[in-house]
């Protein structure tokens, strides 16, 4: 695969057909690099898990895909290249990012953190209609309305984070890390509800997660970053029924 990003050069067949299409992405922090000619494919309405170890380059990733860190490679969603733009033009162009951390409004109440995430947005008559369409997916969220982000639960907080990024309509929804510093129940229906939201919205998912197996359960294709680079992709299936792979990347036994 090529690294150009020329715009005047013709699209090939592949990238057409790709939703998301990353190519040869070279990517870090000063004269760090952290990714080295990264390349995938995802298609609209899949759920694509990014597994690997810790100082892999999967959250510098994400950060890429959105803007925060620029890069040198090709980015395009549904046809359109993200190369070069703001975290502002990427995020106008349907791409919503849930940093780890969560990054919530702690002193802000639960709904104004969720009307937050439609700020950019001019259809206001519709803002109410998506509170509703977040309530249905987090009903805790609306037991907790007026209450601060702060007072939540570190899962609340979770739910809030990714119910704000929904509020701006994605097309793409960017989680890093969400299990971080969760329960295993709380983690498990955190996942479900994802999944739910991917199914029901057909919102294009891409998911950096530490616990692989449950990621796995969710996805339908993964990739694993090892070094900044890509050392392993396939079906989420295959990958987590193949019991090599999952002892000598993803660090557990089937």
């Amino acid at each position: 695969m090529t690294g150009r990003t020329d715009e005047t050069s013709a699209t090939r067949p592949e990238e057409a057909a790709a939703f998301l299409a990353v190519d040869d992405l070279h990517a870090g922090y000063g004269d760090v690099r952290v990714l080295h000619g990264v390349s995938l494919r995802v298609g609209e309405g899949e759920i694509c898990a990014i597994l690997g170890p810790n100082g892999a380059g999967k959250t510098t990733l994400l950060r890429a895909l959105c803007g925060m860190v620029k890069g040198r490679g090709g980015v395009r969603l549904d046809g359109t290249s993200l190369a070069g733009c703001s975290p502002d033009a990427v995020a106008r162009r349907g791409v919503a990012h849930v940093p780890e951390g969560r990054g919530t409004f702690v002193p802000l109440t639960v709904e104004e953190n969720l009307r937050l995430g439609a700020f950019a947005r001019r259809d206001r008559a519709a803002v109410q209609s998506d509170l509703e369409r977040v309530y249905g997916h987090f009903p805790v969220l609306r037991e907790r309305v007026g209450q601060a982000a702060g007072s939540l639960s570190g899962g609340e907080q979770q739910m809030l984070a990714i119910g704000r990024a929904l509020m701006s309509r994605p097309r793409l929804l960017l989680l890093d890390e969400p299990s971080l510093g969760l329960a295993p129940l709380v983690t498990r229906e955190l996942f479900g509800i994802v999944r739910a939201i991917n199914e029901e919205e057909r919102t294009t998912v891409v998911v950096v997660e530490q616990n692989a197996h449950l990621a796995l359960g969710i996805a339908d294709q993964a990739h694993v970053l090892e070094s900044g680079r890509i050392a392993l992709s396939g079906s989420a299936a295959d990958i987590r029924a193949d019991e090599q792979v999952a002892q000598s990347y993803l660090g557990y036994r089937i």
